[in-house]
């Protein structure tokens, strides 16, 4: 028999965890780990390995095959691009504090897609070769620019067979025209909520008025649209961070059961009054607390609550091809299954690409939509955008379910050679998982229930959580 490599870490209840590279997994102690690297496992260890996938008899036998299937399901692959980010104006209604983009005043001209740049952009859009095509239109506030709107929705509904629109939005000024828009079935709405009011009109730096107003248009899209078709997201400062109950609070109060946390992004201009270079282990204990709070909430409530981002990677952790989430694939190859198109047409492989250039730190563009695609600076990155041979990766057993932010990497330290461990991005993933295996091998019940939901299954199943003794 022969037994697939296996990395191992120490978890906090004294056992070892182990973890081969399709992401099978399972805890044993300190006299396992002896029996496995002096090659002298006994009975029991061998038949453990082998009901459990861990091992194979010969080459290209069942189990051989099982798992090479397995490790290759891991693995993203794109086939083409079937998502687009849209800046259609960098001009904006607000001036929040945290903003992590680019934006102008609301008055400001020369920030617009002109009549040239749109045609460009439906000539682009009508060369994709998908026939599912998902548009996020950014901005700015992309409402201001209503008109290009309807005009690329339209276009797309006529070119591709299947379309969703999503419109993030800050909600603050929505004309009855832009409602009628947003009813449609295929459109979303994302916005911003940030805690409780306190804190978002603080962050969003407006009037207890202006706050009022978006409120208002919140619960107007909630309560004539339908939960489903809207989303928000906080956006926390570190140095500031308000209990999870009121975050909670503020969104179960719309009928809103997911939220995504998100500290103030290193990516862009909220670097100059934020700091958010170096926080990985503050928020790291917050977001642990808050998975704590969930677990509380949904205890005794009868419509539960999710942190999108915590969930997204436990299913990873579950069921491999658990890839909707672009920043967390493995191959993260840039500029592939999706770009960003900017308000001057300018083409980035991702919008905190976008953000990396605005701020004069890397010139990340890939041309732009009058003269063409051009993927020449992201050919070096590109060659370091899996963490399957990485030096410092290839000893983690949360390989399996992580994956690579070069953007992120670029942003904070100039460079993409850092040791990982020393990355936020890593530091923040290892946390995460921690805190999903922490879930998955516990006995509460109240850690059972909520685990069930994340995971989509109708009640915990104790065999995820394998144990060799």
């Amino acid at each position: 028999m022969t037994v697939f490599p296996l990395k191992f870490k120490p978890s906090d209840d004294g056992a070892l965890f182990f973890a081969d590279d399709a992401g099978g997994f399972f805890k044993s102690d300190l006299a396992f780990l002896r029996r496995y690297i002096e090659d002298r496992l006994n009975s029991n260890d061998e038949r453990f390995l082998e009901e459990n996938g861990h091992s194979f008899r010969e080459a290209d036998d069942l189990a051989y095959t099982g798992f090479a299937y397995r490790w290759a399901n891991r693995l993203y692959a794109a086939m083409e691009t079937d998502y687009v980010i849209l800046v259609p104006t960098l001009r904006c209604n607000l001036a929040c504090g945290y903003c992590q983009v680019s934006r102008v005043n609301e008055n400001t001209p020369g920030f617009d897609w002109d009549e040239s740049t749109l045609a460009a952009v439906l000539l682009f859009l009508d060369g994709l070769t998908t026939t599912r095509l998902k548009v996020e239109f950014q901005g700015g506030e992309p409402l201001l620019k209503l008109e290009m709107l309807k005009r690329v929705r339209d276009f797309c509904r006529q070119r591709f067979e299947h379309t969703e629109f999503v419109v993030c939005t800050n909600l603050q000024v929505v004309s009855d025209e832009a409602w009628s828009f947003l009813s449609e079935p295929d459109t979303f709405i994302s916005t911003s909520l940030d805690a409780n009011p306190q804190v978002h009109q603080r962050q969003r730096t407006v009037t207890a008025e202006k706050t009022q107003e978006f409120l208002s248009n919140l619960r107007h899209a909630v309560d004539k649209l339908g939960t489903a078709k809207v989303s928000a997201l906080p956006t926390l400062d570190v140095r500031n961070l308000p209990e999870p109950s009121s975050i909670i609070e503020a969104f179960t109060l719309f009928g809103l059961r997911s939220i995504y946390l998100r500290p103030v992004n290193f990516q862009g201009f909220a670097r100059k009054r934020f700091t958010a270079w170096d926080s990985a282990a503050d928020w790291n204990a917050y977001h642990s607390a808050f998975i704590d709070a969930l677990v509380e909430y949904n205890w005794t409530s009868a419509e539960p609550v999710e942190e999108y981002y915590f969930v997204h990677c436990l299913r990873r952790v579950l069921r491999a091809g658990h890839n909707g989430h672009t920043d967390l694939r493995n191959p993260n190859i840039l500029g592939d299954s999706y770009l960003v198109v900017d308000y001057d047409g300018t083409f980035y492989p991702t919008d905190e690409a976008r953000m990396v250039t605005r701020v004069g730190q890397f010139d990340l563009s890939m041309g732009n939509v009058q003269t063409g695609l051009d993927r020449t600076a992201l050919d070096s990155l590109n060659a370091e955008a899996s963490n399957n041979f990485h030096p410092d990766c290839v000893h983690c057993p949360y390989q399996a379910f992580c994956g690579v932010d070069l953007i992120d990497d670029l942003s904070r330290y100039g460079r993409i050679d850092l040791p990982k461990h020393l990355t936020d991005f890593c530091q923040r993933h290892t946390h995460i998982f921690d805190k999903v295996f922490e879930l998955i091998y516990s006995a509460d019940p109240k850690v059972q229930k909520s685990l069930a939901i994340w995971a989509g299954i109708p009640e915990y199943e104790p065999a995820l959580a394998k144990v060799h003794r």
